[in-house]
Protein backbone atom coordinates (compact mmCIF):
# COMPACT_ATOMS: atom_id res chain seq x y z
CA UNK A 1 0.00 0.00 0.00
CA UNK A 2 1.61 3.24 -1.18
CA UNK A 3 1.47 6.04 1.42
CA UNK A 4 -0.50 9.05 0.22
CA UNK A 5 2.37 11.25 1.33
CA UNK A 6 4.54 9.76 -1.43
CA UNK A 7 1.85 9.98 -4.12
CA UNK A 8 2.59 12.54 -6.89
CA UNK A 9 1.14 15.98 -6.06
CA UNK A 10 -1.19 16.01 -9.06
CA UNK A 11 -2.83 12.76 -7.87
CA UNK A 12 -2.75 13.30 -4.12
CA UNK A 13 -6.38 14.37 -3.89
CA UNK A 14 -7.64 11.94 -6.54
CA UNK A 15 -10.79 10.35 -5.03
CA UNK A 16 -10.11 7.01 -6.74
CA UNK A 17 -6.61 6.81 -5.27
CA UNK A 18 -7.99 7.57 -1.82
CA UNK A 19 -10.72 4.94 -2.21
CA UNK A 20 -8.10 2.37 -3.19
CA UNK A 21 -6.11 3.38 -0.13
CA UNK A 22 -9.24 2.87 2.00
CA UNK A 23 -9.72 -0.65 0.63
CA UNK A 24 -6.10 -1.47 1.36
CA UNK A 25 -6.54 -0.14 4.89
CA UNK A 26 -9.54 -2.40 5.44
CA UNK A 27 -7.53 -5.45 4.41
CA UNK A 28 -4.66 -4.44 6.70
CA UNK A 29 -6.98 -3.88 9.66
CA UNK A 30 -8.57 -7.31 9.27
CA UNK A 31 -5.12 -8.91 9.39
CA UNK A 32 -3.97 -7.14 12.57
CA UNK A 33 -4.04 -9.53 15.54
CA UNK A 34 -2.84 -7.25 18.30
CA UNK A 35 -5.61 -5.17 19.86
CA UNK A 36 -3.39 -2.24 20.83
CA UNK A 37 -1.74 -2.05 17.43
CA UNK A 38 -5.16 -2.28 15.81
CA UNK A 39 -6.45 0.82 17.59
CA UNK A 40 -3.27 2.70 16.80
CA UNK A 41 -3.43 1.77 13.14
CA UNK A 42 -7.08 2.82 12.86
CA UNK A 43 -6.22 6.34 14.02
CA UNK A 44 -3.05 6.60 11.95
CA UNK A 45 -4.80 5.49 8.78
CA UNK A 46 -7.72 7.87 9.41
CA UNK A 47 -5.24 10.73 9.77
CA UNK A 48 -3.38 9.64 6.67
CA UNK A 49 -6.32 9.46 4.26
CA UNK A 50 -7.72 12.81 5.46
CA UNK A 51 -4.36 14.58 5.89
CA UNK A 52 -5.32 15.36 9.50
CA UNK A 53 -2.67 16.87 11.76
CA UNK A 54 -3.90 15.14 14.89
CA UNK A 55 -6.48 12.83 16.32
CA UNK A 56 -7.75 10.82 19.25
CA UNK A 57 -9.33 7.40 19.42
CA UNK A 58 -11.71 6.65 22.28
CA UNK A 59 -13.30 3.39 23.30
CA UNK A 60 -16.50 3.08 25.27
CA UNK A 61 -16.11 1.49 28.70
CA UNK A 62 -18.64 -0.42 30.79
CA UNK A 63 -19.31 2.64 32.96
CA UNK A 64 -20.62 4.75 30.07
CA UNK A 65 -17.44 6.71 29.62
CA UNK A 66 -15.05 7.23 26.74
CA UNK A 67 -11.51 6.09 27.48
CA UNK A 68 -8.58 7.78 25.75
CA UNK A 69 -6.76 5.01 23.86
CA UNK A 70 -4.51 6.77 21.30
CA UNK A 71 -3.53 10.44 20.99
CA UNK A 72 -1.49 11.67 18.02
CA UNK A 73 -0.42 15.13 16.79
CA UNK A 74 2.14 15.73 14.09
CA UNK A 75 2.82 19.43 14.71
CA UNK A 76 3.30 18.96 18.43
CA UNK A 77 5.15 15.69 17.92
CA UNK A 78 2.84 13.99 20.40
CA UNK A 79 2.18 10.26 20.48
CA UNK A 80 0.51 8.85 23.57
CA UNK A 81 -1.07 5.52 24.33
CA UNK A 82 -0.86 2.45 22.12
CA UNK A 83 2.65 1.18 21.46
CA UNK A 84 4.28 4.53 22.31
CA UNK A 85 5.07 3.52 25.88
CA UNK A 86 3.73 6.91 27.00
CA UNK A 87 0.38 6.28 28.72
CA UNK A 88 -2.53 8.71 28.51
CA UNK A 89 -3.39 9.94 31.99
CA UNK A 90 -6.56 11.85 31.11
CA UNK A 91 -9.66 10.59 32.91
CA UNK A 92 -12.45 9.08 30.80
CA UNK A 93 -15.02 11.44 29.31
CA UNK A 94 -18.30 10.84 31.19
CA UNK A 95 -21.28 10.30 28.91
CA UNK A 96 -23.75 11.33 31.62
CA UNK A 97 -23.52 13.78 34.50
CA UNK A 98 -24.27 13.03 38.16
CA UNK A 99 -27.99 13.53 37.51
CA UNK A 100 -28.02 10.98 34.68
CA UNK A 101 -28.35 13.67 32.02
CA UNK A 102 -26.47 13.20 28.71
CA UNK A 103 -23.24 15.17 28.41
CA UNK A 104 -24.00 16.67 25.00
CA UNK A 105 -21.64 19.63 25.39
CA UNK A 106 -18.57 17.44 24.73
CA UNK A 107 -18.27 16.74 21.02
CA UNK A 108 -16.87 13.19 21.30
CA UNK A 109 -19.57 12.22 23.81
CA UNK A 110 -22.31 13.81 21.74
CA UNK A 111 -21.22 11.84 18.67
CA UNK A 112 -21.27 8.65 20.74
CA UNK A 113 -24.65 9.29 22.33
CA UNK A 114 -26.37 10.31 19.09
CA UNK A 115 -24.47 7.85 16.92
CA UNK A 116 -23.88 10.59 14.35
CA UNK A 117 -20.83 12.19 12.78
CA UNK A 118 -20.05 15.76 13.83
CA UNK A 119 -18.05 17.88 11.37
CA UNK A 120 -16.92 21.27 12.72
CA UNK A 121 -15.18 23.83 10.51
CA UNK A 122 -13.81 25.96 13.38
CA UNK A 123 -14.05 25.00 17.02
CA UNK A 124 -13.55 28.59 18.22
CA UNK A 125 -16.67 29.82 16.45
CA UNK A 126 -18.84 26.79 17.21
CA UNK A 127 -21.59 27.59 19.74
CA UNK A 128 -22.87 24.05 20.25
CA UNK A 129 -20.03 22.51 22.22
CA UNK A 130 -17.76 23.40 25.10
CA UNK A 131 -14.25 23.88 23.70
CA UNK A 132 -12.89 25.72 26.74
CA UNK A 133 -10.52 22.88 27.42
CA UNK A 134 -9.34 22.98 23.82
CA UNK A 135 -8.72 26.73 24.04
CA UNK A 136 -6.74 26.30 27.25
CA UNK A 137 -4.63 23.58 25.64
CA UNK A 138 -3.97 25.78 22.62
CA UNK A 139 -3.01 28.72 24.81
CA UNK A 140 -0.58 26.56 26.71
CA UNK A 141 1.04 24.93 23.68
CA UNK A 142 0.70 27.63 21.02
CA UNK A 143 -1.35 25.27 18.91
CA UNK A 144 -4.51 26.21 16.99
CA UNK A 145 -7.24 23.61 17.07
CA UNK A 146 -9.60 24.42 14.26
CA UNK A 147 -11.39 21.79 12.20
CA UNK A 148 -12.81 18.72 13.92
CA UNK A 149 -14.24 15.53 12.45
CA UNK A 150 -15.76 13.23 15.07
CA UNK A 151 -17.08 9.85 13.91
CA UNK A 152 -18.76 7.20 16.07
CA UNK A 153 -17.72 3.58 15.54
CA UNK A 154 -20.61 1.11 15.67
CA UNK A 155 -20.70 -2.66 15.92
CA UNK A 156 -23.02 -4.97 14.00
CA UNK A 157 -25.77 -4.33 16.55
CA UNK A 158 -25.58 -0.58 15.87
CA UNK A 159 -24.03 0.05 19.30
CA UNK A 160 -21.34 2.70 19.58
CA UNK A 161 -18.14 1.05 20.78
CA UNK A 162 -15.76 3.93 20.21
CA UNK A 163 -15.20 7.35 18.69
CA UNK A 164 -12.67 8.46 16.10
CA UNK A 165 -11.86 12.17 16.29
CA UNK A 166 -9.59 13.98 13.83
CA UNK A 167 -8.26 17.52 14.20
CA UNK A 168 -7.11 20.04 11.60
CA UNK A 169 -7.35 18.79 8.06
CA UNK A 170 -4.18 20.00 6.29
CA UNK A 171 -4.27 20.87 2.61
CA UNK A 172 -1.45 18.68 1.25
CA UNK A 173 -0.48 21.34 -1.30
CA UNK A 174 -0.90 24.71 0.46
CA UNK A 175 -0.36 23.24 3.98
CA UNK A 176 -3.20 25.40 5.28
CA UNK A 177 -5.74 24.17 7.82
CA UNK A 178 -9.03 23.52 6.12
CA UNK A 179 -12.42 22.04 6.89
CA UNK A 180 -12.86 18.28 6.56
CA UNK A 181 -14.72 17.83 3.28
CA UNK A 182 -17.79 15.74 2.74
CA UNK A 183 -15.60 13.23 0.94
CA UNK A 184 -13.24 13.17 3.92
CA UNK A 185 -16.22 12.52 6.16
CA UNK A 186 -17.49 9.67 3.99
CA UNK A 187 -14.02 8.12 3.88
CA UNK A 188 -13.65 8.22 7.65
CA UNK A 189 -17.18 6.94 8.20
CA UNK A 190 -16.38 4.00 5.93
CA UNK A 191 -13.09 3.47 7.73
CA UNK A 192 -14.84 3.69 11.10
CA UNK A 193 -17.29 1.01 10.00
CA UNK A 194 -14.46 -1.29 8.90
CA UNK A 195 -12.53 -0.47 12.06
CA UNK A 196 -15.51 -1.32 14.26
CA UNK A 197 -15.80 -4.71 12.57
CA UNK A 198 -12.10 -5.32 13.14
CA UNK A 199 -12.41 -4.21 16.76
CA UNK A 200 -15.40 -6.48 17.37
CA UNK A 201 -13.60 -9.41 15.77
CA UNK A 202 -10.57 -8.65 17.90
CA UNK A 203 -12.78 -8.46 20.98
CA UNK A 204 -14.47 -11.76 20.14
CA UNK A 205 -11.09 -13.42 19.64
CA UNK A 206 -9.89 -12.02 22.94
CA UNK A 207 -13.05 -13.14 24.72
CA UNK A 208 -12.72 -16.62 23.26
CA UNK A 209 -9.11 -16.68 24.34
CA UNK A 210 -10.06 -15.63 27.87
CA UNK A 211 -12.79 -18.27 27.94
CA UNK A 212 -10.31 -20.92 26.81
CA UNK A 213 -7.76 -19.82 29.39
CA UNK A 214 -10.47 -19.81 32.07
CA UNK A 215 -11.33 -23.36 31.08
CA UNK A 216 -7.69 -24.33 31.49
CA UNK A 217 -7.61 -22.64 34.89
CA UNK A 218 -10.79 -24.51 35.77
CA UNK A 219 -9.11 -27.84 35.04
CA UNK A 220 -6.13 -26.86 37.20
CA UNK A 221 -8.51 -25.82 39.96
CA UNK A 222 -10.32 -29.15 39.69
CA UNK A 223 -7.01 -30.96 40.13
CA UNK A 224 -6.15 -28.58 42.97
CA UNK A 225 -9.42 -29.32 44.72
CA UNK A 226 -8.97 -33.02 44.10
CA UNK A 227 -5.45 -32.94 45.50
CA UNK A 228 -3.67 -29.86 46.87
CA UNK A 229 -0.38 -31.64 46.23
CA UNK A 230 -0.71 -31.36 42.44
CA UNK A 231 -2.56 -28.07 42.06
CA UNK A 232 0.62 -26.04 42.62
CA UNK A 233 2.41 -28.25 40.12
CA UNK A 234 -0.14 -27.43 37.43
CA UNK A 235 0.50 -23.72 37.96
CA UNK A 236 4.27 -23.78 38.28
CA UNK A 237 5.18 -26.02 35.33
CA UNK A 238 3.88 -23.58 32.67
CA UNK A 239 5.96 -20.75 34.09
CA UNK A 240 9.12 -22.83 34.32
CA UNK A 241 8.46 -24.14 30.81
CA UNK A 242 8.32 -20.61 29.41
CA UNK A 243 11.43 -19.53 31.32
CA UNK A 244 13.44 -22.31 29.68
CA UNK A 245 11.77 -21.93 26.27
CA UNK A 246 12.60 -18.22 26.12
CA UNK A 247 16.20 -18.96 27.08
CA UNK A 248 16.43 -21.55 24.29
CA UNK A 249 14.94 -19.11 21.78
CA UNK A 250 17.58 -16.54 22.75
CA UNK A 251 20.64 -18.76 22.43
CA UNK A 252 22.96 -18.33 19.44
CA UNK A 253 25.22 -21.33 19.92
CA UNK A 254 24.89 -25.08 19.95
CA UNK A 255 22.46 -27.42 18.26
CA UNK A 256 19.43 -25.39 19.38
CA UNK A 257 20.55 -22.01 18.02
CA UNK A 258 17.95 -22.14 15.22
CA UNK A 259 15.02 -22.60 17.59
CA UNK A 260 12.61 -19.66 17.33
CA UNK A 261 9.16 -18.89 18.72
CA UNK A 262 6.53 -16.48 17.52
CA UNK A 263 3.96 -15.11 19.95
CA UNK A 264 1.57 -17.80 18.73
CA UNK A 265 4.24 -20.46 19.33
CA UNK A 266 4.74 -19.18 22.87
CA UNK A 267 1.02 -19.23 23.56
CA UNK A 268 0.72 -22.76 22.21
CA UNK A 269 3.47 -23.97 24.53
CA UNK A 270 2.01 -22.04 27.46
CA UNK A 271 -1.38 -23.70 26.94
CA UNK A 272 0.28 -27.10 26.73
CA UNK A 273 2.06 -26.37 30.01
CA UNK A 274 -1.23 -25.68 31.75
CA UNK A 275 -2.84 -28.82 30.34
CA UNK A 276 0.08 -31.23 30.66
CA UNK A 277 -1.44 -33.04 33.66
CA UNK A 278 -5.14 -32.60 32.95
CA UNK A 279 -5.51 -36.40 32.89
CA UNK A 280 -4.96 -36.44 36.65
CA UNK A 281 -8.63 -35.61 37.08
CA UNK A 282 -9.15 -39.34 36.43
CA UNK A 283 -6.57 -40.48 39.00
CA UNK A 284 -7.95 -41.67 42.40
CA UNK A 285 -7.13 -39.32 45.25
CA UNK A 286 -5.77 -42.07 47.50
CA UNK A 287 -3.09 -42.79 44.88
CA UNK A 288 -2.15 -39.17 44.16
CA UNK A 289 -2.04 -38.29 47.86
CA UNK A 290 -0.48 -41.53 49.11
CA UNK A 291 1.93 -40.20 51.71
CA UNK A 292 2.84 -43.57 53.25
CA UNK A 293 2.93 -47.13 52.00
CA UNK A 294 -0.16 -48.19 53.96
CA UNK A 295 -2.26 -45.13 53.21
CA UNK A 296 -5.52 -45.45 51.29
CA UNK A 297 -8.44 -43.41 52.60
CA UNK A 298 -6.51 -43.31 55.87
CA UNK A 299 -3.12 -44.57 57.02
CA UNK A 300 -3.59 -48.20 58.06
CA UNK A 301 -0.46 -48.12 60.19
CA UNK A 302 -2.79 -47.17 63.05
CA UNK A 303 -4.59 -50.51 62.68
CA UNK A 304 -1.29 -52.34 62.94
CA UNK A 305 -0.33 -50.23 65.97
CA UNK A 306 -3.56 -51.38 67.62
CA UNK A 307 -2.73 -55.01 66.85
CA UNK A 308 0.63 -54.64 68.58
CA UNK A 309 -1.17 -53.30 71.63
CA UNK A 310 -3.42 -56.37 71.53
CA UNK A 311 -0.31 -58.59 71.39
CA UNK A 312 1.13 -56.84 74.44
CA UNK A 313 -2.17 -57.19 76.29
CA UNK A 314 -2.40 -60.88 75.40
CA UNK A 315 1.18 -61.48 76.52
CA UNK A 316 0.39 -59.94 79.87
CA UNK A 317 -2.78 -61.99 80.26
CA UNK A 318 -0.91 -65.20 79.46
CA UNK A 319 1.80 -64.51 82.03
CA UNK A 320 -0.77 -63.71 84.70
CA UNK A 321 -2.62 -66.94 83.97
CA UNK A 322 0.66 -68.85 84.20
CA UNK A 323 1.31 -67.23 87.58
CA UNK A 324 -2.16 -68.19 88.88
CA UNK A 325 -1.71 -71.77 87.68
CA UNK A 326 1.78 -72.01 89.18
CA UNK A 327 2.06 -70.08 92.44
CA UNK A 328 5.71 -71.04 92.81
CA UNK A 329 6.70 -68.72 89.93
CA UNK A 330 8.51 -65.58 91.11
CA UNK A 331 6.34 -62.59 90.21
CA UNK A 332 9.45 -60.49 89.56
CA UNK A 333 10.57 -62.98 86.94
CA UNK A 334 7.21 -62.72 85.27
CA UNK A 335 7.45 -58.93 85.24
CA UNK A 336 10.90 -59.12 83.69
CA UNK A 337 9.73 -61.52 81.02
CA UNK A 338 6.72 -59.34 80.26
CA UNK A 339 8.90 -56.24 79.95
CA UNK A 340 11.19 -58.07 77.51
CA UNK A 341 8.26 -59.14 75.37
CA UNK A 342 6.77 -55.64 75.33
CA UNK A 343 10.14 -54.13 74.49
CA UNK A 344 10.52 -56.49 71.54
CA UNK A 345 7.01 -55.71 70.33
CA UNK A 346 7.66 -51.97 70.65
CA UNK A 347 10.84 -52.31 68.61
CA UNK A 348 8.99 -54.27 65.94
CA UNK A 349 6.18 -51.71 65.90
CA UNK A 350 8.70 -48.88 65.49
CA UNK A 351 10.38 -50.79 62.66
CA UNK A 352 7.05 -51.26 60.84
CA UNK A 353 6.28 -47.57 61.31
CA UNK A 354 9.62 -46.69 59.72
CA UNK A 355 9.03 -49.09 56.85
CA UNK A 356 5.71 -47.36 56.23
CA UNK A 357 7.55 -44.17 55.32
CA UNK A 358 8.67 -44.15 51.68
CA UNK A 359 12.36 -43.96 50.91
CA UNK A 360 14.82 -44.26 48.07
CA UNK A 361 15.73 -47.91 48.76
CA UNK A 362 14.69 -50.88 50.93
CA UNK A 363 17.14 -53.78 51.20
CA UNK A 364 16.34 -57.49 51.44
CA UNK A 365 17.19 -57.68 55.15
CA UNK A 366 14.44 -55.18 55.96
CA UNK A 367 11.99 -57.01 53.74
CA UNK A 368 12.79 -60.32 55.46
CA UNK A 369 12.23 -58.75 58.85
CA UNK A 370 8.81 -57.49 57.72
CA UNK A 371 7.86 -61.09 56.87
CA UNK A 372 9.18 -62.38 60.18
CA UNK A 373 7.13 -59.83 62.12
CA UNK A 374 4.10 -60.68 60.01
CA UNK A 375 4.22 -64.24 61.41
CA UNK A 376 2.95 -62.99 64.78
CA UNK A 377 -0.68 -63.85 65.34
CA UNK A 378 -3.34 -61.86 67.15
CA UNK A 379 -6.94 -62.48 68.14
CA UNK A 380 -9.38 -60.12 66.45
CA UNK A 381 -12.60 -58.83 68.13
CA UNK A 382 -14.48 -61.85 66.74
CA UNK A 383 -12.12 -64.20 68.57
CA UNK A 384 -10.41 -65.32 65.35
CA UNK A 385 -6.67 -65.87 65.26
CA UNK A 386 -5.07 -64.03 62.32
CA UNK A 387 -1.57 -63.07 61.10
CA UNK A 388 -0.38 -59.71 62.41
CA UNK A 389 -0.01 -58.41 58.84
CA UNK A 390 -2.14 -59.29 55.85
CA UNK A 391 -0.48 -60.19 52.55
CA UNK A 392 -1.66 -56.89 51.09
CA UNK A 393 -0.09 -54.99 53.99
CA UNK A 394 3.16 -56.94 53.61
CA UNK A 395 3.16 -56.15 49.88
CA UNK A 396 2.78 -52.43 50.55
CA UNK A 397 5.34 -52.32 53.38
CA UNK A 398 7.95 -53.96 51.12
CA UNK A 399 7.73 -51.23 48.43
CA UNK A 400 11.38 -50.60 47.57
CA UNK A 401 11.12 -46.96 46.52
CA UNK A 402 8.57 -44.33 47.40
CA UNK A 403 5.10 -45.18 48.63
CA UNK A 404 3.40 -46.60 45.54
CA UNK A 405 2.98 -50.23 44.56
CA UNK A 406 3.64 -51.28 40.97
CA UNK A 407 -0.09 -51.21 40.29
CA UNK A 408 -0.53 -47.78 41.86
CA UNK A 409 2.43 -46.43 39.95
CA UNK A 410 0.79 -47.69 36.77
CA UNK A 411 -2.38 -45.82 37.75
CA UNK A 412 -0.30 -42.66 38.17
CA UNK A 413 1.47 -43.26 34.87
CA UNK A 414 -1.85 -43.70 33.13
CA UNK A 415 -2.64 -40.04 33.78
CA UNK A 416 -0.51 -39.12 30.79
CA UNK A 417 -2.45 -41.56 28.61
CA UNK A 418 -5.65 -39.92 29.84
CA UNK A 419 -4.12 -36.48 29.20
CA UNK A 420 -3.27 -37.33 25.60
CA UNK A 421 -6.66 -38.94 25.03
CA UNK A 422 -8.49 -35.91 26.41
CA UNK A 423 -6.41 -33.37 24.53
CA UNK A 424 -6.58 -35.15 21.19
CA UNK A 425 -10.37 -34.91 21.26
CA UNK A 426 -10.41 -31.10 21.26
CA UNK A 427 -11.00 -29.23 17.96
CA UNK A 428 -7.95 -26.96 18.06
CA UNK A 429 -7.45 -23.92 15.86
CA UNK A 430 -4.39 -24.15 13.66
CA UNK A 431 -2.08 -22.34 16.08
CA UNK A 432 -2.82 -24.80 18.93
CA UNK A 433 -2.72 -28.12 17.10
CA UNK A 434 0.58 -29.22 18.65
CA UNK A 435 -0.71 -28.90 22.22
CA UNK A 436 -1.36 -32.69 22.63
CA UNK A 437 2.17 -33.53 21.44
CA UNK A 438 3.83 -30.91 23.66
CA UNK A 439 1.77 -31.85 26.72
CA UNK A 440 1.86 -35.59 26.14
CA UNK A 441 5.63 -36.00 25.95
CA UNK A 442 6.82 -34.80 29.34
CA UNK A 443 7.31 -38.35 30.68
CA UNK A 444 9.27 -39.59 27.67
CA UNK A 445 13.04 -40.09 27.90
CA UNK A 446 15.77 -39.27 25.41
CA UNK A 447 16.79 -42.95 25.30
CA UNK A 448 13.27 -44.15 24.51
CA UNK A 449 12.69 -45.71 27.95
CA UNK A 450 9.98 -43.28 28.99
CA UNK A 451 6.22 -43.55 28.67
CA UNK A 452 3.61 -43.77 27.31
CA UNK A 453 4.99 -44.10 23.76
CA UNK A 454 8.66 -44.79 24.38
CA UNK A 455 9.75 -41.92 22.14
CA UNK A 456 13.41 -41.06 21.61
CA UNK A 457 14.91 -37.59 21.51
CA UNK A 458 14.74 -37.48 17.72
CA UNK A 459 11.04 -38.31 17.78
CA UNK A 460 10.15 -35.49 20.15
CA UNK A 461 9.70 -31.79 19.55
CA UNK A 462 12.00 -29.37 21.36
CA UNK A 463 8.94 -28.03 23.18
CA UNK A 464 8.04 -31.46 24.56
CA UNK A 465 11.63 -31.94 25.73
CA UNK A 466 11.55 -28.52 27.40
CA UNK A 467 8.38 -29.45 29.23
CA UNK A 468 9.97 -32.70 30.39
CA UNK A 469 12.73 -30.81 32.22
CA UNK A 470 10.24 -28.32 33.67
CA UNK A 471 8.02 -31.12 34.97
CA UNK A 472 10.93 -32.97 36.60
CA UNK A 473 12.58 -29.94 38.18
CA UNK A 474 9.31 -28.64 39.60
CA UNK A 475 8.61 -32.05 41.15
CA UNK A 476 12.14 -32.26 42.60
CA UNK A 477 11.94 -28.86 44.27
CA UNK A 478 8.28 -28.99 45.31
CA UNK A 479 7.63 -28.73 49.01
CA UNK A 480 3.94 -29.61 48.89
CA UNK A 481 4.19 -33.33 48.19
CA UNK A 482 2.77 -35.67 50.86
CA UNK A 483 5.46 -38.30 50.37
CA UNK A 484 8.65 -36.22 50.59
CA UNK A 485 10.14 -33.10 52.08
CA UNK A 486 11.37 -30.22 49.93
CA UNK A 487 14.98 -30.84 48.97
CA UNK A 488 17.70 -28.18 48.75
CA UNK A 489 18.19 -26.60 45.34
CA UNK A 490 21.69 -28.10 45.02
CA UNK A 491 20.35 -31.64 45.53
CA UNK A 492 17.64 -31.10 42.91
CA UNK A 493 20.29 -29.94 40.41
CA UNK A 494 22.45 -32.95 41.27
CA UNK A 495 19.58 -35.33 40.48
CA UNK A 496 18.78 -33.39 37.29
CA UNK A 497 22.45 -33.57 36.25
CA UNK A 498 22.47 -37.34 36.76
CA UNK A 499 19.38 -37.52 34.56
CA UNK A 500 21.35 -35.80 31.82
CA UNK A 501 24.14 -38.37 32.14
CA UNK A 502 21.57 -41.20 32.15
CA UNK A 503 20.11 -39.90 28.87
CA UNK A 504 16.83 -39.22 30.63
CA UNK A 505 16.58 -35.52 29.73
CA UNK A 506 17.87 -33.50 26.76
CA UNK A 507 21.55 -32.68 27.42
CA UNK A 508 21.50 -29.46 25.35
CA UNK A 509 18.45 -28.18 27.18
CA UNK A 510 20.09 -29.04 30.50
CA UNK A 511 23.13 -26.95 29.51
CA UNK A 512 20.94 -23.96 28.64
CA UNK A 513 19.00 -24.47 31.88
CA UNK A 514 22.28 -24.26 33.79
CA UNK A 515 24.10 -21.60 31.78
CA UNK A 516 21.14 -19.19 31.93
CA UNK A 517 20.53 -19.96 35.62
CA UNK A 518 16.90 -20.81 34.94
CA UNK A 519 16.97 -22.82 38.17
CA UNK A 520 17.75 -19.65 40.14
CA UNK A 521 15.18 -17.58 38.27
CA UNK A 522 12.57 -20.18 39.16
CA UNK A 523 13.81 -20.63 42.74
CA UNK A 524 13.68 -16.93 43.54
CA UNK A 525 10.07 -16.80 42.40
CA UNK A 526 8.69 -20.03 43.83
CA UNK A 527 10.97 -21.51 46.50
CA UNK A 528 11.34 -20.39 50.12
CA UNK A 529 14.74 -18.80 50.95
CA UNK A 530 15.77 -21.68 53.21
CA UNK A 531 15.55 -24.08 50.27
CA UNK A 532 17.97 -22.05 48.14
CA UNK A 533 21.38 -23.22 49.34
CA UNK A 534 24.89 -22.58 48.03
CA UNK A 535 25.52 -24.27 44.69
CA UNK A 536 28.96 -25.42 43.55
CA UNK A 537 28.43 -25.84 39.82
CA UNK A 538 31.58 -27.93 39.50
CA UNK A 539 29.93 -30.59 41.68
CA UNK A 540 26.77 -30.79 39.55
CA UNK A 541 26.92 -33.96 37.41
CA UNK A 542 26.89 -33.24 33.71
CA UNK A 543 27.57 -29.53 34.13
CA UNK A 544 29.74 -28.09 31.36
CA UNK A 545 30.95 -24.47 31.76
CA UNK A 546 29.58 -22.10 29.15
CA UNK A 547 32.06 -21.22 26.37
CA UNK A 548 33.26 -17.62 26.58
CA UNK A 549 32.17 -16.92 22.98
CA UNK A 550 28.62 -18.06 23.68
CA UNK A 551 26.09 -15.34 22.94
CA UNK A 552 22.38 -14.81 23.15
CA UNK A 553 20.20 -13.48 20.40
Amino acid sequence: MQPLSTTPVENILDPLARLKALNAIGIALSAEKNGTRLLERILKEAKRITFADGGTLYTRNENNGLDFEILLNNSLKVQKGGTSGDPITFPPLPMYNEHGEPNLHTVAVCAALRGQTINIADAYSNPDFDFSGTRAFDQKTGYRSKSFLTVPMKNNEDEVIGVLQLINAINPISKDIQEFSQFDQELVESLASQAAVAMVNQQLIEEQRKLFESFIQLIASAIDNKSPYTGGHCRRVPELTMMLADAVANTETGTLKHFQMTEEDRYELYVAGWLHDCGKVTTPEYVVDKATKLQTIFDRIHLIDARFEVLKRDAEIKLLRDHIANQTTDISQLDKKLDEQKQQLNQEKTFIQQCNIGGEFMDDAHKNRVRQIAEHHWINPDGQTQPLLTEEEIYNLMISRGTLTTEERQVINNHIVATISMLEQLPYPKHLRRVPEFAGGHHERMDGKGYPKGLTREQMSIQARIMGIADIFEALTAGDRPYKKAMPLSKALTILGNMKLDNHIDPDLFDIFMHNKIYMQYAEKFLPPEQIDTIDLNKIPGYVPQPEHSLTK
